[in-house]
C-alpha cells in the first residue's frame, strides 16, 4: 500500500507511526512542516517520498500536497494522528477521494456538544451540554443545570483548556479568559462526579479489533490543579470477565457505531460515579501522553505495528496477552525554574528495577515545565507488574519516595 502520514518528524513519536508502516511493507509518503535536511537520515529512510507544507493544517496546503503524489502514485490511505491534523486530513481525504474517516466523523469526534448530541440520541449516557456563544447562553445553562460545570474549547483535546467553574463569578472569570483568548464559541457542560479513566481501540471496518481500559489516579482535572500530586495511570491486565469492563467496552463500541468510526484508532474518556457510566471526550485518534507505549510492554506487543498492520493488510497480526498492567507516575518539581537534583531515584532502582520499564529525569539546570503541562512534562517513571494492585502500589511508592528540586 502507498500511506500518506501527516507530519512524521514532530511530535517526535509521530516517527514511531511512520517506521510502523514501513515495518509491515507499506510505502510511506510524508507531508509535514520540516525542512527534509532535518527530518534525519533515519526518518527519511522510512519514507518513499517527502512533501513540505507551511502548514498541515491549511487544507488547501495539505490537498496540494496530496495531488502531487497522487499524480506519482496511487494513494491507498491518508493517515494522522494528531487531534489538530484530524479535520485538515479529512477534508484532504474527501477532495482527492482517498477512503478513510468521513469529515463528519471527525467533526463529530471533534466539536464537543454536537458529538454528545449523537450519542445521546444513540443511547450513549454523557454529561449535559450544550455549545454557548453568549455569557447569557452559559448563565441559562448553568440555571437548568447547576454548578459545577466544565467550560472548555469545542474542538479541544482532552483536558487541553478545561476549566471547572463552581459559582456564576467563576464562570463570568473563564468566560471572560476564553474571550481574551480568542474563543468565540465554548462547550459548557454537567461536572461528572466519580473515578475517570479512558477506552481506547484499535477498530477495523466499525470492529473493535483490539482494545484497552485505563484508569486515572488521581482524575485529570485534580491531578493539573496541584502541584504535590504525582499523578499517574494505568492500563489494566483485568479486562476479561469483569462486568464494569464489560459495560465499558459495550458502550464504547455503540459511540463507534453512533459516530461512524471505521477503520481507525480511538481514544475515550469515562467517568464512573453515582449516575453509573458516563461517556466524555471521545477521539478518532490514539492516545497521548506515551498511552500505546504503555499497552506495548503490558502485552509484549508493538501497539504501533499492529495498529500499522490494521491500516495496511485489514487485519490483525497478534492478539493481545494482557500479561502486565503498566502505568505511569509524573514526578513534579517543588517549584518552577529550573532543575537542581532528585532524591530517592536510587532507592526506587534498588527497590522496583526489575518492574520498571524506563524513566525521565531532565538534566540539572533544565527549566521546569507547569504543573498544567501534563504527566510527561518533567520528570517520570513508566512500570510494569503482573498483578494490577500491585503495580498500583509501586506507581505510589515511587510518587512517594522521589523528589524533584527546583529552583
Amino acid at each position: 500500500m502507498n500511506i500518506i502520514f501527516v507530519e512524521p518528524a514532530f511530535p517526535a513519536n509521530q516517527r514511531r507511526f511512520v517506521h510502523a508502516l514501513a515495518s509491515v511493507g507499506a510505502d510511506v509518503y510524508g507531508i509535514g512542516e520540516s525542512d527534509e535536511a532535518h527530518l534525519g537520515d533515519d526518518l527519511r529512510g522510512a519514507m518513499r517520498g517527502y512533501y513540505r507544507v507551511g502548514s498541515v493544517t491549511n487544507v488547501q496546503q495539505l490537498i496540494d500536497a496530496v495531488r502531487f503524489f497522487q499524480d506519482k502514485v496511487w494513494i491507498d490511505a491518508l493517515e494522522a494522528t494528531v487531534e489538530a491534523h484530524t479535520m485538515p486530513a479529512a477534508q484532504a481525504r474527501e477532495a482527492t477521494n482517498i477512503p478513510g474517516t468521513s469529515v463528519r466523523t471527525t467533526w463529530l469526534c471533534r466539536d464537543k456538544p454536537s458529538m454528545k448530541d449523537v450519542l445521546r440520541a444513540a443511547g450513549v449516557p454523557t454529561a449535559a451540554s450544550a455549545a454557548i456563544d453568549s455569557s447569557t447562553e452559559a448563565k441559562e445553562f448553568a440555571d437548568r443545570v447547576g454548578y459545577p460545570l466544565i467550560v472548555k474549547p469545542r474542538a479541544g483535546a482532552g483536558a487541553s483548556g478545561t476549566v471547572r467553574v463552581d459559582s456564576d463569578d467563576d464562570l463570568a472569570r473563564a468566560l471572560q479568559r476564553f474571550g481574551e483568548e480568542g474563543a468565540t464559541s465554548l462547550a459548557i457542560e454537567e461536572f461528572v462526579e466519580g473515578h475517570e479513566g479512558f477506552y481506547d481501540t484499535i477498530t477495523l471496518d466499525g470492529r473493535v479489533a483490539h482494545d484497552w481500559v485505563t484508569h486515572y489516579y488521581p482524575n485529570v482535572l485534580e491531578a493539573m490543579r496541584h502541584r504535590w500530586i504525582s499523578p499517574q495511570f494505568i492500563t489494566t491486565n483485568r479486562v476479561e470477565g469483569n462486568p464494569f469492563y464489560q459495560e465499558v467496552r459495550e458502550l464504547g463500541r455503540r459511540v463507534i457505531d453512533a459516530l461512524g468510526i471505521e477503520t481507525s484508532a480511538t481514544h475515550m474518556e469515562w467517568f464512573y460515579g453515582p449516575k453509573g457510566l458516563r461517556f466524555s471526550e471521545i477521539g478518532c485518534r490514539p492516545p497521548g501522553v506515551g498511552a500505546w507505549d504503555l499497552y506495548s510492554a503490558a502485552n509484549d506487543v508493538d501497539v504501533y505495528r499492529e495498529w500499522a498492520h490494521v491500516i495496511a493488510h485489514r487485519r490483525l497480526d497478534q492478539p493481545m496477552k494482557r500479561t502486565y498492567a503498566a502505568g505511569i507516575v509524573a514526578l513534579r518539581p517543588d517549584r518552577d525554574g529550573v532543575v537542581t537534583g532528585y532524591d530517592g531515584i536510587d532507592e526506587i532502582q534498588h527497590r522496583l528495577g526489575e518492574w520498571i520499564i524506563d524513566g525521565h529525569f531532565p538534566a540539572v539546570g533544565e527549566g521546569t515545565q507547569p504543573v498544567e503541562a501534563g504527566y510527561m512534562a518533567n520528570a517520570y517513571v513508566r512500570l510494569r507488574h503482573p498483578d494490577y494492585d500491585a503495580a498500583r502500589a509501586m506507581l505510589d511508592d515511587i510518587g512517594r519516595t522521589v523528589k524533584v528540586h527546583a529552583g
